[in-house]
């Protein structure tokens, strides 16, 4: 067997081409051709440019940039407060931005017009493409071109058997091999690697998937955040919500009908070593029903292993501590007593926040205020002087300092207020009997005294709270099957690679079969000529090599009797 190749000329590269085509589905570039005048010129010729894979590659990174300022810049959608605060302190790119469209980027006419060309490039660039594959399956491999030596593989060799046995054997041979074959002529034409053309279309049409996948959990999700302390519970309605946001399509008739009750919080914590204060076990036990009338059930929700109810996700995101606390006004009749959920400060859960008594509090006189009380928790407090502090994140040695105020909390003026923060324009500090600020170290069961008899504050232990975030969203599963296929799509474009074989028999000169090999494949590959010359191994042990034919004795020299033949010659 042998490889050659063969000079170049303007037939052979012709029929070269020939031998390629259709080994791609991508069409044909005709930005060389200008469209006719008028409208409908210029119509099919934007037509032409949009439905382009380079225009739909250029949408799609132009889609990745303008998704950027959509993270690196605050969201009306997402955080308003934020917002707000940016343009407070921006007040010229606060402007700027707004005109932009950069505080709302997802709902944008810019990144929405992206989105929309994105999409109809796509589809107009898979279409034509899948029924031109469709066609190209439906038909067989073209014929043997006519001079098998243009091609970028290629092999012949001699063989005493007939040229109908060995394209008996070729077909066998590539067909067991997987190829689709068929006889044309005095060859056998095969090919295989149609999967390559799949993957590149399950890619692009994976990316529709993803596009309205997207579009689809934009318009119709939903997001929100409930605290709950253990022994409460919540109910899937807008008004449980602590902050709640949606899609501009989504209603409150989507919400999954669900209820759930917080039994218990359980967290541990490495207790030594380099990791001391890492978070071991992070769960809450769940009582919950579906429907309004459904039956009870258990569950245990961790972090990342969400409660799934319908479309509804009910994620485990943040724990903190819930000190239970009593004030007493001047009688000594309760006016206060709850669990007030405090917000962690660092990995210790040192934690802040504040009681607000509204209603029902009479000082010692006898007249109504409101109280504001400030408080710092530490789960394990320790240490000394400035050092002093929570050291572990557990509830081991609690400790509650308390900065009571009394006057107008301002709740009634109708400005929003935070739970966990303090107006104290209209409050004022207690004082004690050396004039400083009474403050006051609690643990659990100790009392703070409020001086003058304005009543006093009791803590009373500690329970613990959980963060869940409730996610809809209509389009996630279809968003992941996307990207699945799009992976597994572009992985059998790349790596697979459609080629064509062709096998030639045909009697010689002198009677003796010629066999020629030749193979094609989409792009320059090592592949093809390996293929091809294990192809041709195989097919050798069945239609073995004949000798190579004597030379003329018209035209050769008597051969020279003190010669002495090569080792392995035949002797004349």
């Amino acid at each position: 067997m042998s490889k050659t190749t063969a000079p170049t000329d303007p037939t052979g590269d012709r029929e070269l081409a020939e031998a390629g085509s259709q080994l791609s589905t991508a069409p044909e570039d005709s930005a060389h051709r200008l469209p006719a005048l008028g409208v409908v010129g210029w119509a099919r010729w934007f037509w032409r440019q949009l439905t382009s894979m380079r225009v739909a590659l250029l949408l799609l990174l132009l889609l990745a940039l303008a998704a950027i300022p959509g993270s690196l810049i605050p969201q009306t959608g997402t955080d308003a407060t934020k917002v707000a605060a940016f343009r407070a302190a921006h007040t010229t790119l606060g402007p700027v931005y707004e005109r932009l469209g950069l505080f709302h980027v997802y709902s944008s006419v810019w990144f929405s017009a992206i989105y929309l060309l994105l999409f109809v490039s796509l589809i107009g660039c898979i279409v034509p493409r899948t029924w031109q594959f469709v066609g190209q399956v439906r038909s067989r491999p073209p014929g043997a071109p006519r001079r098998l030596t243009r091609l970028p593989a290629y092999t012949t060799w001699r063989t005493g058997a007939s040229p109908e046995q060995v394209r008996e054997a070729a077909l066998a041979l590539l067909k067991k091999r997987r190829f689709r074959a068929h006889t044309a002529g005095d060859a056998v034409a095969a090919e295989k690697g149609y999967l390559r053309e799949i993957g590149n279309l399950a890619f692009h049409v994976a990316l529709i998937v993803l596009l309205v996948a997207f579009g689809w959990g934009q318009l119709f999700k939903s997001e929100g955040n409930k605290l709950v302390v253990e022994g409460d519970g919540f109910s899937n309605t807008l008004t449980q919500y602590d902050d709640f946001k949606s899609g501009s399509l989504f209603s409150s008739d989507d919400l999954v009908p669900f209820s759930f009750h917080l039994d218990k919080f359980t967290g541990t914590y490495e207790m030594t070593g380099p990791n001391r204060g890492t978070p071991r076990t992070y769960q809450a036990a769940l009582t919950y029903s579906e429907g309004a009338y459904g039956k009870e059930k258990k569950t245990t929700v961790k972090v990342n292993h969400p409660l799934e109810i319908g479309d509804a996700k009910v994620y485990l995101t943040a724990h903190g501590y819930a000190p239970v606390m009593t004030v007493r006004d001047g009688k000594g009749d309760v006016v206060y007593r709850d669990a007030v959920p405090l917000l962690p400060l660092d990995n210790n859960v040192t934690s802040t926040g504040v009681v607000k008594v509204m209603d029902g509090y009479r000082n010692a006189r006898g007249a109504t205020e409101q109280l504001g009380i400030k408080a710092f928790f530490y789960p394990t407090f320790g240490g000394t002087g400035t050092e002093a502090g929570s050291q572990f994140p557990a509830l081991i040695n609690p400790l509650l300092n308390l900065e009571p105020y009394h006057g107008d909390l301002g709740v009634d003026s109708g400005i929003p207020q935070s739970v966990y923060q303090l107006d104290k324009s209209h409050m004022k500090d207690y004082k004690d009997a050396k004039g400083l600020q009474v403050r006051g170290n609690l643990k659990p069961g100790e009392t703070l005294t409020l001086p003058g008899g304005a009543g006093s504050v009791t803590y009373e232990g500690t329970r613990q709270w959980a963060n869940f975030q409730v996610v809809q969203e209509p389009g996630g599963g279809w968003a992941l099957a996307g990207a699945l296929a799009a992976i597994l799509g572009l992985a059998g474009s790349l790596f697979l690679q459609r080629r064509r074989v062709w096998v030639r028999a045909v009697p010689g000169d002198d009677g003796v079969t010629v066999v020629e090999m030749a193979g094609l494949g989409r792009s320059e590959s090592a592949k093809v000529p390996e293929e091809l010359g294990d192809l041709a191994g195989l097919l050798y042990e069945r239609a073995p090599g004949a000798p190579d034919p004597d030379p003329d004795p018209a035209v050769s020299p008597d051969p020279d009797p003190h010669v002495v033949p090569a080792e392995g010659a035949e002797q004349q």
